[in-house]
């Protein structure tokens, strides 16, 4: 498989900040073509299966240019596409928490990801004090885990709301938990019941604007631990705007 030069990536998409510019309001890019890029990872094109990537940017509604945050972003699948979508006009915080910041080095060597700051810190307070006035925050199925690792929720989602420009939008994924679970099978089954997810949210002065249901699956019992499910897990994709 060909591997594009850090070169010749910076000069297709230079080019193309100069053809739409660099502003945030720039038109959206070729969601199709960024996941079909030929230096991705197999195993990212393998996770491209549940996760519908095209998708989930389109919804994100990321754009050349934009400032934008990755929360717990691991091993840094979400963060390449965000990196892909904003462009090196852009910008990219991805943060992790000490115990997991080791599995996203490997993939910071890539040459898109130049556009990429991997930050190390608490999720109280998860970004560094120049990741202000921020277009978009993601956090894909990782807030249910942020229940059994002791996180402040409200805090953290309250610096995110910090950290984002008015009108900027906040997006959380996640495994869909049965009515009445609320919080308490998110270690056992990795899975948090929506309306929980929601409301900690909107406490933070998040107005919530609308649902992809791209990831749904209305079929799932729910009530197997994610990674054991025979049915696609059923799975929730939340928008939220700072007013």
């Amino acid at each position: 498989m060909s591997v594009i030069t850090r070169g010749a990536w910076l000069a297709a998409a230079m080019l193309t900040a100069l053809l739409t510019g660099c502003a945030t309001s720039s038109p959206p890019p070729d969601f199709q073509a960024l996941v079909a890029s030929p230096d991705r990872s197999e195993a990212d094109r393998k996770n491209d299966v549940r996760r519908k990537p095209a998708q989930m940017l389109a919804f994100y509604e990321v754009r050349p240019g934009m400032r934008v945050a990755d929360l717990g972003a691991i091993a840094g699948y979400n963060t390449e596409l965000l990196a892909r979508a904003v462009g090196p006009t852009g910008k990219v915080y991805a943060q992790n928490i000490p115990n997991y910041a080791p599995r996203i080095d490997e993939r910071m060597k890539k040459p898109v990801m130049q556009n990429v700051v991997h930050v190390v810190r608490e999720l109280e307070d998860p970004l560094p004090p120049e990741a202000t006035n921020l277009d978009l925050v993601t956090l894909n199925f990782f807030y249910h885990d942020t229940v059994h690792l002791g996180a402040d929720r409200a805090r953290m989602n309250r610096a995110v709301f910090n950290a984002l420009k008015r009108g900027g939008i906040y997006i959380v994924a996640d495994h869909s938990g049965r009515p009445g679970t609320g919080a308490t099978e998110t270690k056992t089954l990795h899975r948090m019941e929506e309306s929980t997810e929601r409301s900690e949210i909107e406490a933070a002065g998040f107005r919530y604007i609308g649902e992809g249901g791209f990831l749904r699956n209305r079929d799932d019992p729910r009530d197997v631990p994610v990674f054991k499910s025979t049915v696609p897990n059923d799975e929730y994709v939340l928008k939220f705007v700072k007013p």
